[in-house]
């Protein structure tokens, strides 16, 4: 008769089972793993996207201040003034044109002065004030020698002469 040695044994023991077959789900380390990665995104990408909204919304004010500008000079080249009492374009042969257009975002205004150091020369300043949305928070201006200005830019005080888009410098 053969015996076999003690460490061949021919019942086996079962041994527990390490995997994960049969089992659904995540475990809670990879859950906060994804969490912390969606986080990390959005922290980049929602600033991101609004700058890029803004960006749109601030370009209808750009266009509707050229726009109203030109027609300001017109008026002064047929009535040989920008209007009067601190009113542009005030002459009754303005009225199909004197107004803004319809904007979504900005409101506007025009007044009319006399330029520094210059009482006899007249002088009208359009401002384009952020209203709704991204441009909240953004005053730009425009004047008879074509002057660009920034008064205010994401919600600060800037005093920049030009028309701010991206950053707070020119």
């Amino acid at each position: 008769m053969f015996v076999k040695p003690f460490g061949h044994m021919c019942t086996k023991k079962p041994t527990p089972n390490l995997t994960r077959s049969g089992v659904n789900g995540f475990t809670l380390i990879e859950l906060m793993i994804v969490v912390a990665v969606i986080a990390i995104l959005a922290a980049i990408a929602v600033p991101s996207y609004n700058d890029y909204i803004r960006r749109g919304q601030v370009a209808e004010a750009f266009g509707e201040l050229a726009s109203y500008r030109s027609k300001m000079e017109q008026y002064y080249q047929d009535n040989r003034n920008y209007g009067s009492a601190a009113a542009c374009a005030n002459d009754p042969t303005a009225n199909s044109w004197n107004g803004f257009a319809a904007t979504d975002h900005f409101t506007f205004g025009c007044q009319t002065g006399t330029a520094t150091g210059d009482t006899t020369q007249q002088s009208f300043t359009i401002t384009a004030t952020g209203s709704s949305g991204q441009a909240v928070g953004h005053v730009y201006t425009i004047n008879e020698l074509g002057k660009r200005t920034t008064t205010k830019f994401k919600g600060s005080t800037v005093s920049a002469q030009c028309w701010l888009v991206k950053s707070a410098s020119c």
